[in-house]
């Protein structure tokens, strides 16, 4: 298992949580643990033998480059496309609808010919990586991140991230929700509203809550 502490706070708030790293290592035996803070905040936490892993973000980048897109006249084609590049760090460029929402960015993975129709947010505190030739409806939501059960561990602020991904000429239809460590296989169709709790297989048709195969396609 992977774990992902997300700590955006005051340098001493992220040092206090640094200690749950040694714990989360003895109740999840063979994890990693890799914590996600600001970049002031990485030289503390490298020495921590319990972290594998510090990574620093200004995650206001991604919220401004958002804005920055979801503001743009219909006709800033060439900007639009500049200011994606710039939010996703990759020369190939999904065509996607404003509003849009993302945390990072940098964590999604574009095939070739992705297309999504207005209002797709992806939560991408883990990687979201998609095919080729994948279509998202409106409203459509991708969630890589998630919280403890147990409500100690939520209100430390312990976030975790699993990937997520989504074969080649997937259709997902409109207001469908896909939870994390999900893995969706080649031409599949989610239909509208669904939410994804499980692996789909390929050329299946899917739909409901949770997501049922209701077709092989």
């Amino acid at each position: 298992m992977k774990i992902l502490v997300i700590k955006f706070r005051h340098i001493g708030d992220v040092l206090l949580s640094s200690v749950l790293a040694k714990n989360l290592k003895e109740i999840y035996l063979g994890s990693t643990v890799d914590y996600l803070v600001n970049a002031e905040s990485i030289d503390m936490l490298t020495l921590n033998p319990n972290i594998d892993n510090v990574y620093g973000y200004d995650r206001k980048k991604a919220k401004k480059l958002c804005r920055l897109f979801n503001s743009l006249e219909v006709d800033d084609t060439k900007v639009k496309k500049e200011v994606l590049k710039d939010l996703f760090q990759t020369e190939e460029t999904p065509y996607i609808e404003p509003n849009f929402w993302c945390d990072y960015g940098y964590n999604i993975k574009f095939g070739k010919k992705f297309y999504a129709n207005h209002n797709l947010t992806i939560l991408d505190v883990n990687t979201v990586t998609f095919g080729d030739n994948v279509m998202c409806g409106p409203n459509v939501q991708i969630y890589t991140a998630g919280h403890p059960l147990d409500a100690t561990e939520r209100i430390s602020g312990l976030e975790f991230g699993k990937p997520i991904v989504i074969g080649d000429n997937a259709w997902i239809g409109g207001g469908a929700i896909i939870l994390p460590n999900i893995t969706i296989g080649n031409n599949v169709v989610i239909a509208a509203g669904s939410v994804v709790t499980k692996d789909i297989p390929d050329n299946v048709v899917v739909g409901g809550n949770p997501a049922k195969i209701i077709k092989k396609l």
